[in-house]
């Protein structure tokens, strides 16, 4: 009870206007003041004093004095919840300027010789200010802590990991904070063990699992941004069977530059589980096909599609054309880059679908279209499953009438945005991709202006059809968590790193080459999934751990998936000038035989004939083991 009434009351003050606060102060400091010069003479003398009356007018014309003077030096000015060693400085300042005043007054006012009229001596002059900074100094600070008291039973208690320069910037910034107390710092620096950082203990690694339970710790902040993707990846491991929510601060600039806040911490990505380092960008390859270029992008809305449209309008296109179906996709990229693009870009937005020949061929000749990356394509692997013929007529002929479109208008270079399901597929999504890329290399057997390129790669995180965005969902419903296959694996990569990749591998492209990106070590979803609960401060439930927050049940491999996906149809893959790109040497088909089965496959889809498009995917597709069936 007695906790619920000064909580109100400093709810209370918190809560006056300011002008009331600045009268509050003012009357504090004026009857301060007027008391301990009475107590420094008390004191000189070592006895109780009361002037006289010729004394005691500059007794009590002390806070005339003080007043104005702490008003100059801003002591009415500053927020008292949140001063700091500034304000403190400040203080020092406007009482030394007060104590000077007074004393030269007193002297003009009083002095004859080296002692007051009364008898006093001027040493009281020290005396006065050496206590008025005391107690205003102190009554400032007495007034921080009151009126940042935090009630501990709604209090978050977090430790921070890292006890260099962001890390104590990032403790100074909590210390008023009502939601988080720290308990600790936590440091790999030896040197650092044992010692004490404003008071807060900084611990070894190996203590934190006591601290976490001893103290009930729900979070960790990460207080590292200089470190590598790679040595956050190895803290975050080491923390993530702790049933703790990690969160970690923006970047170095950041903190550098004044804006470290409480609020600016982010959520630990999934990405910095990879701990894939930045790729390193080759201007020369990211400006070849796009600077001062005329672009187009198919599936401009998409995961892919609209993150090629973000980062090609960066690199100063004459033009940049977005092309999609959906209308809504379509609007919120455009309003997107309308906040950004330079003025030296056009941007056109048009709605349509790859599937209209005659229509794209009128885009790329009325625009003069240079360049086009086509990302338009069906990718859920169990939708496409259930709607074969509309799989196939958008994957596949969507991608030869585009290509034959841009032979026709002379586009320069076709990049084709492939899949790693398209190499020895189990589905009819990855099967249609296969023979998407088929149609690209036929084509670059005949001699014609265009070059055409194919980009292979797996799975890119938070896009649609990634497993993160669902699991993220999950959790936060609170669960179950849904995994195929304890065993499954798939290649991930972040969907801004695939798509740089896929503009410098366009660049490379002489003819039919396909492209598979290094898309580094393959991920258990499992462990994906165990480690996403973990660091939502959650643990996961499972026969180890019965009394968990959030089950993991499997449901199975979906129609048409397989346990782990490859990049290679074949073995032969040479390398290129960016050790992340690599040029696969695979078979084609010539171009009259697929011609032919082009034509059968698209008749096939427009009659709904399911079993014929199976028996001609077969047919074609080397490796084709469909999983699912008719």
């Amino acid at each position: 009870m007695n906790t619920l009434i000064y909580t109100t009351l400093v709810k209370k003050l918190i809560g006056f206007n300011r002008k009331t606060k600045q009268i509050i102060l003012v009357l504090f400091d004026s009857i301060a003041v007027t008391l301990i010069l009475l107590g420094s003479i008390s004191l000189r003398l070592s006895d109780f004093y009361w002037p006289q009356e010729d004394i005691l007018l500059l007794i009590f014309a002390s806070p005339i004095i003080a007043v104005p003077i702490f008003y100059f030096f801003g002591l009415y000015n500053s927020v008292t919840r949140f001063s700091g060693l500034n304000s403190f400085f400040k203080i020092t300042q406007a009482v030394s300027m007060y104590a000077m005043a007074w004393g030269l007054f007193d002297y003009i006012f009083t002095i004859e010789g080296l002692t007051y009229v009364d008898g006093l001596p001027k040493s009281i002059v020290f005396i006065n200010w050496m206590f008025s900074l005391i107690v205003i100094g102190s009554s400032r600070f007495l007034a921080q802590k009151l009126l940042t008291f935090r009630d501990l039973t709604n209090i978050t208690n977090i430790i921070i990991y890292g006890a260099g320069f962001a890390g104590i910037e990032l403790s100074n910034a909590l210390s008023t904070s009502k939601k988080f107390r720290q308990l600790a710092y936590v440091d790999d620096n030896k040197s650092l063990h044992g010692s004490l950082i404003n008071g807060i203990k900084v611990i070894n690694p190996s203590e934190l699992s006591i601290a976490i339970n001893k103290n009930n710790v729900k979070e960790i902040f990460l207080a590292m941004p200089s470190i590598s993707r790679n040595e956050k990846k190895s803290i975050i491991e080491n923390l993530s069977h702790y049933p703790l929510s990690i969160r970690s601060l923006p970047s170095l600039s950041s903190i550098t530059e004044g804006k470290i806040k409480v609020d600016d911490l982010f959520e630990i990505n999934i990405i910095d589980l990879l701990g894939r380092e930045l790729i390193t960008s080759d201007e020369k390859l990211l400006n070849i096909k796009i600077k001062n270029k005329v672009v187009l992008v198919t599936g401009a809305g998409g995961s892919i599609g609209s993150e090629l449209c973000r980062q090609i309008a960066t690199l100063f296109p004459k033009r940049l054309i977005l092309l999609d179906i959906s209308e809504s996709s379509l609007y919120s990229i455009q309003q997107e880059l309308l906040e950004f693009i330079g003025e030296e870009t056009e941007l056109t937005v048009l709605l349509g679908s790859v599937r209209n020949f005659k229509n794209f061929k009128e885009i790329c000749g009325k625009y003069n279209v240079q360049t086009i990356y086509h990302a338009a394509a069906y990718k859920h692997v169990p939708m496409v499953e259930l709607n074969q013929p509309e799989g196939v007529l958008n994957n596949v002929i969507g991608t030869f009438n585009a290509a034959r479109a841009a032979i026709e208008s002379k586009v320069e270079t076709f990049v084709l945005i492939s899949t790693d399901k398209a190499v020895r597929p189990t589905n009819t999504m990855g099967a249609t991709k296969r023979v998407a890329e088929l149609v690209l290399q036929g084509l670059s057997s005949k001699n014609h202006k265009t070059c055409f390129t194919m980009v292979r790669f797996g799975n890119v995180l938070d896009s649609s059809g990634s497993v993160v965005p669902l699991f993220k969902k999950q959790i936060k419903d609170g669960g179950p968590v849904t995994v195929t296959d304890k065993n499954v694996v798939r290649y991930f990569m972040t969907i801004p790193e695939a798509v740089e990749l896929v503009i410098q591998a366009g660049a490379m492209g002489k003819g039919g080459d396909v492209f598979v990106l290094d898309m580094g070590k393959p991920v258990l979803i499992y462990d994906l999934a165990k480690k996403m609960i973990h660091l939502s401060g959650l643990k996961p439930k499972d026969e180890e751990n019965p009394n968990g927050d959030i089950e993991i049940i499997f449901t199975g491999l979906r129609p048409g998936e397989k346990l782990f996906e490859e990049l290679l149809v074949g073995n032969n893959v040479l390398p290129t000038e960016n050790n992340l790109i690599m040029r696969a040497e695979e078979e084609m088909i010539e171009w009259p035989e697929l011609k032919n089965t082009i034509a059968k496959l698209e008749n096939a889809a427009l009659n709904s004939d399911v079993k014929q498009i199976r028996k001609i995917l077969v047919d074609t597709v080397d490796g084709f083991n469909p999983k699912f069936p008719i």
